[in-house]
């Protein structure tokens, strides 16, 4: 039995590929090609400030993930030859700022509650910005903690991230199960040594490294079903 469900945000609570739609607003481009090449520029950078000062005190390099998220919009617009206007940067991060979250989240969030467990989120946003989609969302109570990679300047999939859930709950490895819509998460997370529920929206194969995670599913609902209570 699990004593903590520990939730990844973007991709698995808040779906951060509807920016899509907004994008289609803006440009002459296809959204979700458009939303796919964001998303990537932005892992691309995570890992390329954590990797290239991965020192336990903390990356030189860190910067917010919204900053980060903000330089990733701006380097996809130019690679696509899309001119960005103040206003519509404002308009796509104004949006990014408030991600509708997916249909399921708050039943299965305040449902895992009832069964008495703990659930909270790991996340390589920022503090700001995670309390902000989740208030925006309803979500606000549906957590006991809401912990940012933010403390330790580093990002996901570096392990200290992991190690949060650790000393945030004084609890062992076995008894947390981490949640991730983003198979690279999933795999690190696992990795460390936490079981994991993969949710595959997209019925997308996992990786072709590492083993496939304890759990699987369509939406998150199907963790109701198949965690042990």
């Amino acid at each position: 039995m699990y004593r903590l469900i520990a939730f990844d945000a973007y991709g698995t609570l808040f779906d951060v590929y509807s920016m899509g739609a907004l994008a289609e607003t803006l440009f002459p481009v296809d959204g979700q090609a458009f939303a796919s090449a964001w998303r990537d520029r932005q892992i691309d950078y995570t890992r390329l400030v954590t990797m290239s000062d991965p020192d336990p005190q903390g990356s030189r390099y860190y910067m917010s993930f919204w900053d980060i998220t903000v330089s990733a919009l701006r380097y996809v617009c130019k690679r696509m030859s899309l001119d960005l206007k103040p206003e519509q940067e404002k308009q796509l991060m104004d949006h990014y700022a408030q991600l509708v979250g997916f249909a399921d989240a708050h039943s299965v969030l305040t449902t895992l509650k009832s069964r008495g467990l703990k659930t909270c989120i790991l996340s390589n946003g920022n503090q700001d910005m995670l309390a902000q989609v989740v208030q925006s969302n309803g979500l606000t109570g549906c957590f006991d903690q809401i912990i940012s990679v933010e403390k330790i300047r580093l990002f996901k999939t570096a392990p200290q991230a992991y190690e949060l859930l650790l000393s945030a709950f004084h609890l062992q490895k076995h008894e947390i199960l981490f949640v991730s819509s983003n198979a690279w998460d999933a795999l690190a997370a696992q990795w460390f040594g936490f079981d994991v529920f993969w949710v595959n929206r997209q019925g997308h194969p996992f990786e072709e490294i590492g083993l496939p995670p304890r759990y699987e599913g369509k939406s998150l609902t199907d963790i109701l079903t198949q965690i042990p209570v």
